[in-house]
């Protein structure tokens, strides 16, 4: 591939190398945003694979024709296991945490070029990647066999009529498109919900369900619910119906202009600590053993990461030369432990990590398996027990007890004081938008438009 990446793994035969067909003066062969000239547009052929690097990053095909025009689209002579590689890199997420730019994202050739990306022999890369379009047809005939029905082979929702019950027709069209497609958490959101409708609406039969009466079951949900938590039954339900009115079964939809209710939220001001607390707690850590809980408070505390990531971290995960630490996966405390995808694509992420933690974790890891998860101590690890351990040390110290999610918050509240943008925040945090960090520390982004006002203030009267 031209001149290979900094830190990428290549075999020492130039024939097994991939010639990735970027701009002309380009002598690295990486990919850069820019349009392409004609003479590098003729030399694509039919099968050839298409990157993009710019928005939406990362997304990946073949193409048909002989050439590609288009601002931040390449072409790339590779095989099925490029395409399987670039595809793997897509899909967790990686290109999309090595993004920049609001306007037009894109991806910085300077991140192309630290990306490590190993390429075995011709043959083996052949061997690998039919291996996976194997396996992609099989999952692909895995999914379509499990929404199809096992007798007849026609769709579970296709004996449903008219006159059946909500219930029993959410039920099955849960099975049939969110089964195996959330996460187990949000699955079990859609299991409460169907359980919410059994309970307040047994005897509500499809071709019943009007304006008026789907109004009714929201009005019935929220006595017992806040507006948006009525908001996010609402969602769910609305799915199932519109997919109802597809296959003919309600005639027209009754979840327009629904107006939501819900009880008056509760006080949520979330708790965090200030500066000079946050030190006081970091003083008691117990650092001077091997790995115990205490580590993972002082990598919350540092980074903000959340629980679930925190376990994740493997040693590999950490970047000392650059000070950075990747969140790529999510720790199944909850279940049966093992690795999860990140809560959200926005999730996958690099964070900047201080000196002092680079100098902390690189003594700590070195002896480490580089792919062993660094706080899994035992089978089960429980949220709880961080928590009484981390309310142990803020009572030894006389500060207000907190959660390991409290030091999180703790943590973005430390930036907005400290004058760090929102933006900056959202993507340290791993939040999907900017919209959910101003959600979720509205209160202290009052504090601080208060002192802005005061400042604002204090500028105009000192104008002569």
């Amino acid at each position: 591939m031209g001149q290979s990446p900094k830190g990428a793994n290549y075999t020492s035969n130039p024939n097994d190398h991939i010639l990735i067909q970027g701009n002309a003066d380009l002598t690295d062969g990486w990919l850069t945003p820019r349009v392409w000239t004609t003479e590098v547009t003729k030399k694509c052929t039919p099968k050839d694979i298409i990157f993009t690097v710019r928005a939406p990053v990362g997304d990946i095909g073949k193409t048909a024709y002989h050439a590609v025009l288009g601002r931040g689209v390449a072409a790339i002579k590779g095989n099925e296991f490029i395409y399987q590689q670039l595809k793997h890199l897509k899909n967790i997420g990686y290109w999309k945490s090595l993004s920049a730019g609001s306007t037009f994202e894109s991806i910085n050739s300077k991140e192309l070029e630290n990306t490590a990306f190993c390429v075995p022999s011709r043959t083996e890369q052949y061997k690998i990647g039919e291996l996976f379009r194997h396996l992609d047809r099989l999952i692909t005939l895995h999914q379509r066999k499990r929404i199809l029905h096992s007798t007849g082979g026609r769709s579970m929702l296709s004996k449903v009529k008219a006159t059946d019950l909500f219930y029993q027709y959410y039920a099955r069209w849960i099975r049939v498109y969110k089964d195996g497609a959330v996460r187990n958490v949000t699955m079990k959101k859609y299991l409460m919900t169907q359980s919410w409708i059994t309970k307040l609406a047994p005897d509500l039969r499809l071709c019943d369900i009007t304006r008026a009466t789907y109004q009714q079951l929201l009005n019935d949900y929220a006595v017992f619910h806040e507006r948006q938590t009525t908001m996010d039954f609402h969602h769910q339900l609305k799915g199932a119906i519109l997919d109802a009115i597809d296959e003919g079964l309600i005639v027209k939809d009754p979840t327009r202009k629904v107006i939501i209710k819900g009880k008056n939220p509760r006080d949520k001001k979330i708790k965090y600590l200030n500066q000079f607390e946050l030190h006081k707690l970091l003083s008691s850590l117990n650092l001077h053993r091997g790995i115990s809980w205490d580590w993972l408070i002082l990598l919350v505390a540092k980074t903000g990461i959340r629980f679930s990531e925190a376990l994740a971290i493997t040693p590999k995960d950490f970047d000392f030369a650059h000070q950075t630490l990747s969140i790529s996966k999510t720790w199944d405390y909850k279940g049966k432990g093992g690795f999860l995808p990140t809560k959200n694509i926005s999730s996958v992420r690099k964070i900047q990590i201080d000196w002092q933690t680079v100098i902390q974790f690189s003594e700590l890891v070195k002896n480490m398996s580089p792919a062993e998860p660094i706080f899994v101590l035992k089978e089960h690890m429980y949220n709880s027990t961080a928590n009484s351990i981390l309310a142990r040390h803020c009572r030894n110290v006389g500060i207000p007890v907190i959660s390991i999610h409290g030091l999180r918050h703790t943590h973005a509240s430390l930036l907005l004081f400290a004058g760090v943008s929102i933006a900056s925040v959202a993507r340290r945090l791993g939040h999907s938008s900017m919209t959910t960090t101003q959600k979720t520390y509205l209160h202290i982004i009052h504090e601080l438009e208060n002192q802005d006002v005061d400042l604002v203030m204090r500028s105009i009267s000192s104008l002569s």
